[in-house]
């Protein structure tokens, strides 16, 4: 539009990563904030485009908008041939997969093309196994770029038929893949340009080869700077090279000491304690592994043989999240009908304020935990006191607030660590 001299303008969510809004700006397009996810602003364009008679470009779900996606597949096959034994591409709407697959499966029908989903918006996946088009109930915005609820209607048309396989990654898996590009070749690639990576790690693992050709798409690095930390923590545990674990030990002088004799050669990456019981302790320990297919499941057994009760706590979203960060001890039983919640909601400026105006005082919070990751959604952790008379009517007011909520009131990590005693 630039180049041509028309008027472009641009709609995105509130959530948007502020190094993309500024990179649209700079090419000179005009950008409108509105709405917290993908749909949000879908609604506002298609408003705008009807009020103001201007031209609407869909994202992924227009023909053209495909056709020049998949211009990508005759530069893979100009600069590489028809040698690869697979291409793996990002799925949100379908677009990009559609445009790819379309021209591979036309000219080269032998080539596996594989779409790639975070578990967090799976809709591809979801329609595949319906039969049809599905809107999934929630989405959640780790990977942005593709955090949408609905796969495009043509791309769906184009995909559901010719796609070899559709492969979901966790975000852990995610995080593991950013730093592997970042070792390989030092660029940093958002979440949802990462899932290519993500797929095909995940892939060979169950598929082992070798002397192939593989291609992935990497396929977007806007990512705010802030947000790296919080990817670098959760790199190791995806790459299966940590461990996080809840151990008990005695509370007697050298018992740390001698556990961390029993983890022989193996590195400690954390360790979290805070005194709360005379007999025995509770302690946070992280676990670090040389490679990723070191044997874990031997250290727990060794563990548990030297008559320590250990529970894995690596694929526990509450431990990685919050309890990490808040081990100092448990309060006294005269905290009486403890609720915990883990609550979602868009990351924006004032999130947090409009999160905490609709917590209800009838129920008073005795536990809240927020760290803002520089992501696209905020995280809390809170403990609500609610009597057993009183269960129904809280189960209304979360639904009533509007957020996405988990019930971690039986979850091991804040039995362990937070759970009044």
């Amino acid at each position: 539009s630039k180049e041509l001299g028309i008027k472009a303008l641009i709609v995105m969510p509130v959530t948007t990563p502020e190094i993309k809004v500024d990179a649209v700006r700079t090419l000179g397009a005009e950008v409108v904030l509105h709405g917290d996810n993908y749909d949000d602003a879908l609604e506002l364009t298609l408003e705008l485009a009807e009020k103001e008679g201007y031209e609407f470009i869909h994202p992924f779900d227009d023909p053209d908008v495909i056709a020049g996606q998949g211009t990508i597949a005759k530069e893979i096959i100009s600069q590489m041939g028809d040698t690869m034994e697979a291409i793996f591409v990002a799925v949100g709407g379908g677009g990009l997969l559609a445009g790819i697959l379309t021209y591979i499966k036309e000219l080269y029908p032998k080539i596996k093309v594989i779409g790639i989903e975070s578990e967090e918006s799976s809709c591809l996946k979801a329609a595949m196994k319906a039969g049809e088009r599905v809107v999934l109930d929630t989405v959640g915005i780790f990977a942005d770029g593709v955090a949408v609820k609905q796969i495009g209607k043509l791309p769906f048309e184009l995909i559901k038929d010719q796609v070899d396989e559709v492969i979901t990654v966790s975000i852990d898996e995610i995080c593991a893949a950013i730093k592997d590009i970042y070792d390989e070749n030092r660029t940093i690639q958002e979440p949802a340009g990462a899932l290519g990576v993500a797929g095909m790690k995940k892939y060979l693992q169950s598929n082992p080869v070798e002397n192939k050709k593989f291609v992935v798409v990497n396929c977007g690095a806007n990512m705010n700077f802030d947000r790296l930390q919080h990817i670098a923590e959760r790199t190791e545990i995806g790459a299966k090279r940590e461990m996080l674990l809840s151990v008990g030990i005695p509370e007697v002088p050298g018992a740390f000491l001698r556990f961390c004799e029993s983890l022989g050669n193996l590195m400690v990456t954390e360790f979290n304690y805070r005194y709360a019981n005379v007999e025995n302790a509770q302690v946070f320990v992280g676990v670090g592994f040389p490679h990723r297919d070191s044997n874990r499941s031997e250290l727990l057994d060794q563990l548990v043989r030297r008559g320590y009760a250990v529970e894995d706590l690596s694929d526990n979203d509450v431990a990685k999240l919050h309890v990490r960060h808040m081990v100092g001890g448990r309060v006294s039983s005269q905290i009486e009908n403890e609720r915990l919640y883990r609550f979602q909601f868009p990351e924006r400026p004032g999130a947090l304020l409009d999160f905490l105006k609709h917590m209800d005082p009838m129920w008073n919070i005795s536990l809240f935990h927020y760290r803002n990751h520089g992501s696209a959604y905020g995280r809390v952790l809170v403990g609500m006191q609610v009597p057993e008379g009183d269960r129904a009517l809280f189960e209304s007011f979360l639904v009533k607030t509007g957020y996405d909520y988990f019930d971690e009131t039986e979850n091991v990590a804040y039995k362990r660590f937070l759970k009044p005693i």
